[in-house]
């Protein structure tokens, strides 16, 4: 009786800790921890929270390699599944694995950053590297890379298994559109360089592939000369047709700025003299007069590149491409920064938000692209009366060419020439039933949803986020296919990146 109770005992330790036990006998440069996991199930997002069996803390590539390969070879009858995490950064638990592995990519120790300064330079980084760290080492050199996010402290797999988009994309694509090369390990657990001209196929579907076909080890980022300062400017209409006007003018201007954004503003009471701690306007006293109080607004962001011996040219050059616009004269602010002060800008709200303790709340962001002829009827509805009354936290909107986007990768974007982002960047207070609500939040967010396909306005999300194949194939639409095939050719058991929802380990794609 003993004996057979410890045969049970035996084969029910094998069900639950069977799959842990193999992955210890894995010979690694690094280590899985199968205690300390927690972490592991957290994102910025702060809304799912899903606990993996083991986390990896790679000391190099083989690590990661070694092993997906082993789950790879565990075959179809195992349902362990594995997840790169950068900085966890993730919205709604894309970067997790319910019971499988996660792989912390900031762990991986690869060959050291290494810029080249050459005709055509570049920097090659780990796929674990933070964007911050590669502009600090790149402005080393004088050199810096051409397409960013608003926020540096962010990956570089992570960014390019989605796009990785700012102000600088309208003239340089997103940072998937400037990258020459990539390591990848796929879902077989093979490592393979990849470049448009070697192992193409895998190189496109990896950028904006979210993570389906390969975890991206190691990247070569193009770079440009780095500027000394950056000419920061504020601009706020009350007209949204103006504000898209100028803005379109501005991304399709031979002379033009290096960064172009903008925002709208809900009922803000004091909004000018918020931005005097970082701007000086143009002329304080109307400044002063100005009320934006009950008010709609949309502001205008823009930045110029400044070389130290070219300050004259620059300033000639701003002051002719702003005397075309149409905003509010009396909104005019302007400020000279660093160019590392510029790009990390982001991060300085974060530091204050964290010291107050409301960095770890709820993030039910909401990211959209917009074709161009649809963009006024959204903000009639959207900015005119689903959130008529206020916001919770920034909403970006600014136009991007779609020329300078790679149909062959894997993301998803909208068939016009000219199309939008608009991103409700939105934290609920926790626990809040009111307007500031993680509730209120996602009913404004199924709202706004709702409307672009009741009235068929062909937007597609950004950092999408659906929860059956059927919606993931509304969301691909004629790419569907490409994207099964791919997925089939370099995940066909479906590891990878399990928290996006696209396809379940071991289940038909089609």
């Amino acid at each position: 009786m003993v004996l057979f109770l410890c045969c049970i005992t035996v084969k029910i330790n094998l069900c639950f800790s069977g799959i842990p036990y193999s992955l210890k006998t894995l010979t690694l440069d690094g280590h899985l921890n199968f205690d300390e996991v927690h972490n592991a199930a957290r994102d910025f997002g702060n809304r799912f929270q899903l606990l993996p069996s083991a986390v990896l803390h790679p000391n190099s590539v083989s690590d990661i390699a070694t092993t997906v390969k082993h789950i790879w070879e565990m075959g179809s009858h195992s349902e362990l599944t594995v997840a790169a995490r950068g900085h966890g950064h993730s919205l709604q638990g894309q970067a997790q694995a319910h019971q499988g592995v996660v792989i912390n990519m900031e762990s991986l120790q690869g060959p050291k950053m290494q810029v080249y300064a050459e005709n055509s330079s570049y920097v090659d980084v780990s796929g674990g590297e933070l964007w911050i760290n590669i502009l600090h080492e790149s402005v080393k050199y004088g050199l810096a890379p051409k397409s960013w996010t608003d926020y540096l402290h962010l990956t570089v797999g992570g960014t390019l298994s989605n796009a990785g988009i700012s102000g600088q994309a309208f003239q340089h694509g997103p940072q998937i559109s400037n990258v020459h090369q990539l390591e990848v390990v796929t879902g077989k657990g093979e490592i393979i360089n990849c470049s448009e001209k070697q192992n193409s196929e895998l190189f496109h579907s990896v950028l904006g592939g979210l993570g389906q076909f390969g975890i991206i080890t190691r990247a070569r980022i193009s770079l440009e000369p780095a500027p000394d300062m950056v000419k920061w400017i504020r601009v706020l209409y009350s007209d949204f047709a103006t504000f898209a006007r100028d803005q379109e003018y501005l991304i399709s201007a031979e002379k033009t700025f290096d960064y172009i954004e903008g925002f709208v503003i809900v009922n803000r009471t004091g909004l000018l003299n918020n931005w005097r701690s970082s701007f000086d306007p143009q002329d304080p006293v109307q400044a002063s007069q100005f009320k934006s109080d009950g008010q709609t607004l949309f502001c205008l962001e823009l930045a110029k590149y400044i070389n130290k011996d070219e300050k004259d040219l620059v300033n000639q050059e701003v002051e002719s491409s702003l005397s075309v616009l149409n905003y509010i004269p009396s909104t005019l602010f302007l400020s000279e920064v660093s160019y590392i002060e510029f790009l990390d800008r982001v991060h300085v709200s974060e530091v204050k938000l964290r010291s107050k303790g409301l960095w770890e709340v709820p993030h039910p962001w909401l990211n959209l692209f917009i074709p161009q002829s649809k963009i006024h009827d959204f903000a009639k509805e959207v900015f005119g009366n689903i959130l008529a009354e206020t916001s919770n936290g920034p909403i970006l909107i600014y136009p991007l060419n779609k020329s300078k986007w790679d149909n062959r990768t894997s993301v998803v974007i909208p068939e016009e020439d000219v199309f939008y982002l608009v991103a409700f960047l939105s934290s609920a207070v926790p626990s809040s039933k009111g307007t500031d609500g993680l509730e209120h939040i996602l009913t404004q967010n199924k709202r706004i949803l709702e409307y672009c396909e009741t009235a068929r306005l062909g937007v597609k999300q950004y950092l999408p986020h659906y929860t059956t194949q059927e919606q993931w194939r509304s969301h691909f639409g004629p790419q569907w296919e490409v994207f099964v095939q791919r997925k089939s050719t370099y995940d066909p058991l479906a590891i990878l990146a399990p928290g996006q929802r696209i396809f379940q380990k071991a289940m038909p794609f089609s």
